[in-house]
């Protein structure tokens, strides 16, 4: 049986929400750790998960100090964001990570969820200057109110989804 262990590093709670999701239809064995400064042992599972906050258009500083230490393992990248699902953002930071992955590592998938906004970013966001990419445009402003909205059980049935789909793909 595939052992699947699945870490995670959340600010708000949307990353880990999404990756308790996940872990609910994993089988008997898997583990759910966050990356809290803890040694992960990797080593006995088959598949790792890894969730991460966007910072930046990439992973989040836990995040980035962990990939780097995982070799010749299946992964699966999950982002959670405050930008539309599909964004160029969103898109952008699985090749970040994927990049500062371990030697011979290979990705078995990747998923994004757009989640509510950090509120200590979102009031930075307010006062940024008009011309900033990042300004509380009407645009911005009706993305960041339907951020707010996620995640929620559409999107945890779509993360559950998305795993099955890994597990089929290592059972062929």
């Amino acid at each position: 049986m595939t052992k699947w262990l699945l870490v995670y590093s959340s600010v708000t709670g949307n990353t880990k929400q999404v990756g308790e999701a996940m872990f609910e239809i994993l089988p008997d064995g898997s583990k759910l750790q966050p990356l809290n400064g803890e040694v992960v042992d990797f080593a006995a599972y088959d598949v790792i998960i890894v969730g991460y906050w966007l910072t930046r258009g990439g992973p989040d500083p836990k995040t980035m100090e962990f990939l780097p230490k995982l070799k010749g393992k299946k992964v699966v990248l999950f982002a959670t964001h405050g930008a539309l699902p599909g964004s160029e953002h969103a898109v952008t930071s699985l090749a970040r990570a994927a990049y500062l992955l371990g030697e011979g590592c290979s990705i078995l998938g990747t998923f994004t969820c757009q989640g509510r906004i950090n509120p200590a970013l979102l009031a930075r966001r307010v006062e940024t200057a008009a011309n900033d990419p990042h300004a509380p445009s009407e645009e911005n402003k009706k993305r960041w109110a339907e951020a707010e909205k996620h995640p929620n059980e559409a999107d945890f049935a779509m993360a559950r989804d998305f795993i099955k789909k890994m597990q089929r793909k290592l059972d062929r």
